[in-house]
């Protein structure tokens, strides 16, 4: 029968979720949990620890601004693909082969991108590495969901969605280092050595989480007739699209600000790490406030709240461009609009799962797709009219704000906006009593 349970408002006791027939609740030893959060964190980490070095990279491969920031695409276009084949996949034949082969896969490619002679080669390599490094970030969620219940399960899952944000941010602020002192190929010994750690901390400490007797045996048929269920949702789709908008107006910056910050203000490749810096704790910041207003707060009123601020911080970037890139309202414009997405992106991940019922898995999935799929479009985007202008960098963020307002607006608009729970304001679990 359906069960329901409010987001928008506390709870008297733990959210307990009632388990699949047949299978047990397992908690999730503090071994584990570093794994996961380390299978969480690489592929995200991976994306963009080299944005400092674009102008550097672009120097010793004799290629443009668009070609290195295509090398970011090809990873975001794995990113995309790979989940959406890992995570059925696995639902088939269990989570560790997959989770192995992936990590295996992911070393081979990083190793490539450390060695890559032309820019061609380092985005054949960045395709694979963003295909095969999908697998942790896929079935890391997998591996909690089979693992973990109630409270503990919505605790971890809060965990690695942090991770998952906050990550691609922050990995700049290492890179810059790493770059500083061994140059750009040096992130990518780097990535080596973390997916080494990840595949290591995998083989030894992650057994198979998913029994042979709760594996999908309904074939492609199946698997299309969960995916037509899940997109067939107008208000998923709507969240979907708020938080994957959102994501790309996040990556329009991040793609575009090495050179806006180091060629068009003139700034240091030290100053551009401080900058990321302190994007990285606003974002963070808003995100754990998210969190911990969760069920005091109704979701869908911090997702508007982040999407205006955001919006006007986008018409005010448009501005600053056009009259001349100012340095100090820029920057500040750059840090306040990094922390409204914090409002965002978790409330809209859980107010698009909540709409997904026994189906969570392949909403999962298409979140991250359309998430990445969309911030590889506009990556190579910003840099269209080369590497000394900031105005396509405001355009594409400003127009993926909009598509992310009318996603809210248009697709959602049915399920309230007060703290009482509505139909879109629940988490739906099906099963047998």
């Amino acid at each position: 029968m359906p069960h329901a349970l409010p987001l928008d408002r506390p709870l008297d006791g733990p959210l307990e979720l009632p388990l699949e027939p047949g299978l047990d609740a397992r908690p999730a030893t503090p071994a584990l949990v570093v794994v996961l959060a380390l299978l969480t964190a690489v592929a995200p980490l991976a994306i963009d620890m080299y944005l400092p070095a674009f102008p550097d990279m672009a120097d010793d491969l004799g290629t443009s601004a668009t070609g290195i920031q295509l090398t970011l695409t090809a990873f975001l276009v794995g990113l995309a693909v790979g989940q959406l084949v890992v995570g059925p996949l696995s639902d088939r034949i269990g989570r560790r082969r997959p989770l192995l082969l992936g990590s295996l896969l992911c070393l081979v490619a990083s190793v490539a991108c450390a060695l890559a002679p032309s820019v061609g080669v380092l985005a054949g390599a960045r395709l694979i590495q963003g295909l095969s490094g999908a697998a942790g970030v896929v079935l890391a969620r997998a591996i909690v969901a089979d693992t973990s219940r109630g409270a503990a399960a919505a605790r971890l899952l809060g965990v690695l969605l942090i991770i998952s944000v906050i990550a691609p941010v922050a990995a700049p602020l290492g890179g810059g280092a790493i770059i500083a002192t061994v140059g750009w190929r040096g992130v990518f010994w780097v990535q080596a050595a973390l997916v080494l750690a990840m595949l290591v901390g995998a083989a030894l400490l992650v057994h198979e989480s998913l029994p042979a007797a709760a594996r999908t045996r309904g074939g492609l048929r199946a698997t299309l007739a969960d995916v037509r269920h899940v997109l067939g949702d107008r208000t998923y789709v709507g969240y979907l699209l708020t938080f994957a908008f959102a994501f790309a107006a996040l990556f329009a910056y991040i793609a575009a600000s090495p050179f806006v910050v180091q060629n068009v203000l003139g700034l240091s490749e030290t100053t551009f790490t401080l900058v990321f810096s302190l994007n990285a704790l606003a974002i963070t910041v808003t995100s754990g406030a998210a969190a911990s207003l969760a069920g005091k707060v109704a979701y869908r009123r911090m997702i508007a709240l982040g999407l205006v601020v955001a919006g006007a911080v986008g018409v005010g970037l448009l501005v600053a461009v056009l009259a001349g890139v100012p340095t100090v309202p820029t920057l500040a414009l750059f840090t306040v609009f990094q922390g409204s997405l914090g409002l965002v992106f978790g409330n809209a991940t859980t107010l698009a799962l909540a709409q997904t019922g026994a189906h969570a898995g392949t909403g999962s999935a298409f979140l991250g797709f359309g998430q990445f799929t969309l911030a590889a479009i506009v990556s190579p985007l910003v840099g269209i009219r080369g590497e000394t202008t900031a105005t396509p960098m405001a355009v594409v963020l400003l127009c993926c704000l909009a598509g992310a307002v009318v996603a809210f607006v248009t697709l959602t608009r049915d399920a309230g906006v007060g703290t009482t729970p509505r139909a879109a304001d629940v988490i739906r679990t099906d099963h047998t009593a």
